[in-house]
């Protein structure tokens, strides 16, 4: 009763947030090219605090289902889900979602682009976010604002995207629209709440621009909008967040072969040295995932090329990440072979799909990438990860599915709805001389040695 109490009382804030709204905002029309982990939560924050919103996706089965109250994201707000958040949205009328990219341009003086630059084989993909300011150029209005949302390479906003719009739209920036960029630092699981309390930093072509902006920003944004000199300031401030966490954690990895070394745990090590004031050590774990930290170092890498910048820390930091998933299937061959078997003739269970704890993104995920490697050498794999949703030939139903009669279990990302700690249960279902790699540290090593568990923790 509690809980259905509490439930209600979250719900009641998200409504009031509709009918208590700024009458400034009903008069705002927004539109959001993309409708992924950034670009929904973005627009549905928009939706419930009053402006007129229309999601924009290339993706047509995305977009029924969006239209149908369908979501796979996990997000919350005040412990209200996404999927009620949006079917609130959809039958009030103040979002809808739509492939027809031009109507909806169109029909709206705010558009704001959340379309991401792919990286495939380091090199950096355009033609989404070509193809999606091409189609707001067509469409632009005299007098309408577009603000940039999408981590990009330094010097994107007004080398790459300015000129398109520019062209297409045959007005000047500036002059005839509106024209800025704005980071993007919410990390999901958290968007709703980050979207209002992180503090939003905003650069334009000129001061008409920047104040524009900063009054759309701050529909969603009650923490402080932070005007900086240029939109070059904002784009590499966005990069720079993201990349220093990629260095941060390949020191960790390495940290945590020292700590190995030396006998003592790495979780614990890092936990003693963060409660120094002026320290913030991450954690290692199976490899670094998401579609933000792994590409951040190649938004930087072209652009240090051009300006014969030596960036060598970033690129040896990105090199060391890439390689632990082969690290951890080495690791795996090492201690099944000290249990007497080989990998080729072994079944491996994999805990956890997704790129970070308690998510369902699987975007560059190095859970993925292990599973992978190891059909690769041979092994018989079964993953179970109660969120993710993509389908793998190698993805199981339950976490009985993925134990029964494997030699090994990987723990490679936590989700609430996977029992990491039942050592009996799952001693009994996986074969003899069972092997346990745990790059989470969920598992009490001296109760799983009680049921002949090999343990690693990385």
């Amino acid at each position: 009763m509690e809980i259905l109490k509490n439930n209600l009382s979250n719900l009641n804030i998200i409504k009031n947030l509709n009918e208590n709204i700024d009458e400034d905002n009903i008069n705002k029309r927004v539109c959001i090219f993309g409708q992924g982990f950034v670009g929904l939560p973005l627009t549905l924050s928009f939706a419930f605090r009053g402006c007129k919103t229309i999601g924009v996706d290339v993706d047509e089965m995305l977009v029924a289902n969006t239209n149908k109250g369908l979501t796979h994201h996990t997000e919350k707000f005040y412990g209200v889900t996404i999927t009620e958040i949006l079917n609130m949205q959809l039958q009030s009328g103040q979002y809808k979602s739509t492939v027809d990219g031009a109507a909806a341009v169109r029909e709206c003086n705010n558009i704001i682009v959340t379309v991401g630059i792919p990286i495939k084989d380091g090199k950096y993909i355009m033609d989404y976010l070509e193809s999606a300011c091409t189609t707001i150029g067509q469409n632009l209005k005299k007098g309408d604002l577009v603000v940039i949302r999408s981590t990009v390479i330094p010097g994107t906003t007004e080398e790459f995207i300015m000129p398109i719009l520019e062209k297409e739209s045959k007005m000047k920036a500036g002059k005839d629209f509106y024209l800025a960029y704005a980071s993007e630092r919410i990390a999901e699981g958290k968007a709703f709440e980050e979207f209002a309390n992180m503090p939003t930093l905003v650069g334009a072509v000129n001061q008409n621009s920047l104040n524009r902006a900063a009054e759309l920003l701050s529909v969603v944004c009650k923490a402080d909008i932070i005007k900086a000199s240029c939109i070059k300031a904002v784009e590499t401030s966005k990069v720079f967040e993201n990349v220093q966490r990629d260095v941060n954690i390949a020191m960790s990895q390495e940290f945590a072969r020292f700590t190995e070394a030396l006998g003592i745990d790495i979780f614990e090590v890092v936990k003693l040295a963060n409660t120094h004031k002026r320290v913030n050590l991450l954690t290692p774990g199976p490899g670094v995932g998401g579609y933000c930290i792994p590409n951040a170092y190649h938004y930087i890498a072209p652009k240090a090329e051009d300006m014969d910048v030596n960036m060598e820390i970033l690129k040896l930091a990105r090199k060391k990440n890439e390689i632990i998933p082969e690290f951890i299937v080495n690791k795996l061959k090492q201690l099944l072979r000290e249990q007497g078997k080989e990998i080729k003739s072994c079944k491996i269970a994999v805990l956890g799909l997704a790129m970070k704890d308690y998510s369902n993104d699987d975007r560059i995920s190095p859970p993925i990438d292990i599973c992978k490697l190891l059909v690769k050498v041979g092994a018989e794999v079964r993953a179970f990860d109660p969120v993710v949703p993509t389908k793998y030939n190698f993805k199981v139903k339950s976490e009985k599915e993925a134990l029964q009669d494997a030699d090994a279990v990987l723990i490679l990302t936590k989700q609430y709805n996977i029992n990491f700690d039942d050592y009996e249960y799952m001693a009994k279902l996986m074969n003899e001389k069972p092997v346990c790699i745990d790059t989470k540290a969920v598992v009490n090593a001296v109760e799983a040695g009680k049921y002949g568990f090999l343990y690693w923790r990385i």
